[in-house]
């Protein structure tokens, strides 16, 4: 945060409504980032953003400044997504129940570079919504919000370890998905979960399309 977001946050939390939309055009594409990657719907994603500023807005008086702006933003929003995804009900693919390599060190922990690489953002984002939400939420805080392990460990209130076991786990199933879908692609029997083959195919979140307007007329209409 720089020194003028660290300005709007201080007006904001005094109860300066246009402070706090500042910050909103701020973390907007961030926090939708995060929402698109947890429900998988643009429509939904843009509702859970608002409302997660929303929720933010009404509960500054609890934020620490001990604390990132964007870890608590993100923490509001990751409790949102998930409660949603339970509301679905809908049988999300279990994973292994494989041993954890806690010994895992330093930042040599990517998904394969040939997924990152090959996969379009839509398949990309099929293979990520297979994950259970307590696994999804690490892997976009990580791979695609950039989060320190720390970060991820506050968002998620886990301990260190807890973190990179779910990683871990992630990565592997990430892996294990990708690998079949490849082998689809060459022609190659497989068995296909029905949770991915019912996904539909998504379109890339518009992240141009802002979230802080509508916001600001709720806030300035006293919602």
């Amino acid at each position: 945060m720089n020194e003028q977001e660290q300005r709007w946050l201080e007006l904001a939390r005094k109860g300066d409504q246009q402070a706090f939309c500042r910050l909103v055009d701020a973390y907007q594409r961030p926090v939708m980032s995060l929402t698109y990657r947890m429900l998988g719907d643009v429509e939904e994603a843009e509702d859970a953003a608002q409302e997660t500023f929303l929720r933010a807005w009404s509960r500054l008086h609890q934020y620490s400044p001990e604390h990132k702006f964007s870890t608590w933003v993100f923490s509001i929003a990751n409790h949102h997504c998930i409660d949603r995804l339970r509301k679905r009900r809908v049988t999300i693919v279990p994973l292994d129940d494989t041993p954890v390599a806690f010994a895992l060190q330093g930042d040599e922990d990517r998904p394969e570079e040939s997924l990152l690489n090959e996969e379009s953002a839509q398949e990309m984002q099929a293979l990520v919504q297979l994950l259970a939400p307590e696994y999804r939420t690490p892997l976009v805080l990580r791979y695609w919000q950039e989060c320190s392990y720390q970060e991820i460990a506050a968002v998620m209130e886990l301990s260190l370890p807890a973190v990179k076991s779910r990683l871990f786990r992630a990565r592997q199933k990430l892996a294990e998905e990708y690998e079949r879908s490849q082998a689809a692609l060459r022609g190659k029997p497989q068995t296909v979960s029905p949770v991915y083959a019912k996904e539909p195919t998504r379109a890339k979140p518009s992240l141009r399309q802002s979230v802080g307007a509508p916001l600001r007329a709720a806030l300035v209409g006293g919602s």
